[in-house]
């Protein structure tokens, strides 16, 4: 064996020192220690981190139930307003209904008093027709007498009256045959005007806005 071998063979058999297992003892307890140090800050650490986000769950549920509140005092109707809002479109609907009743009545008289109008004005179309009449059966040579010159003016004045009542003649010589205005009573020869067309007017015809208030009786041409 070396001499080398016997060295360390002879300082494994050496006995540990009192002074040597009391600094063993010593460096183990820091090590304790400080290893219970540790513990004690992770455990403190996960207790804030555990504090702190129950209060986050708590802040956030106290703003859920203060949302939920919110939302219920919208959802919670004042039963006064209620019965305002219901007056008040009771109201509208009745004054919207009020105001086609006044419409409607408004037509409805305008109508009526048309109608009433259209009755008096044909009744006055014989007349016309006879101052027509009269007019053409004035011989030549009195037509510029007093007699003839008054009726010819109070039958101006007739017409001016009844045009500005609404009241316009037909027009008919000349025009196509319409049903609608003319009443034809016979066919005449004429090589003035093509077949179908209104050839002589025996009754003139009259109308009142856009009504026939009287059809002109005419004879087509064939």
């Amino acid at each position: 064996m070396s001499s080398t071998d016997k060295q360390a063979q002879s300082k494994a058999k050496k006995p540990v020192s009192e002074k040597e297992k009391e600094v063993l003892e010593n460096i183990m307890d820091e090590l304790e220690k400080e290893a219970q140090e540790k513990e004690e800050t992770v455990a403190k650490t996960t207790e804030a981190e555990a504090a702190e986000a129950e209060t986050e769950a708590e802040g956030e549920e106290n703003a859920d139930e203060k949302k939920k509140g919110l939302f219920n005092k919208k959802e919670k109707k004042d039963p006064l307003k209620e019965k305002v809002d219901e007056l008040n479109d009771r109201l509208i609907r009745q004054v919207a209904e009020f105001d086609n009743f006044r419409k409607r009545t408004d037509k409805e008289k305008a109508q009526m008093f048309e109608q009433g109008q259209g009755s008096v004005l044909e009744k006055l179309l014989p007349v016309i027709d006879n101052f027509e009449r009269g007019l053409l059966a004035v011989p030549e040579e009195e037509k510029d007498g007093a007699f003839a010159d008054g009726m010819n003016k109070i039958y101006k004045q007739l017409m001016k009256q009844m045009e500005d009542l609404g009241v316009t003649p037909i027009e008919a010589v000349g025009k196509e045959f319409d049903p609608n205005l003319h009443n034809a009573v016979m066919q005449v020869d004429s090589e003035e005007y093509e077949s179908g067309v209104v050839a002589q007017e025996l009754q003139k015809g009259y109308m009142f806005h856009d009504t026939v208030l009287r059809h002109s009786m005419v004879g087509v041409s064939q």
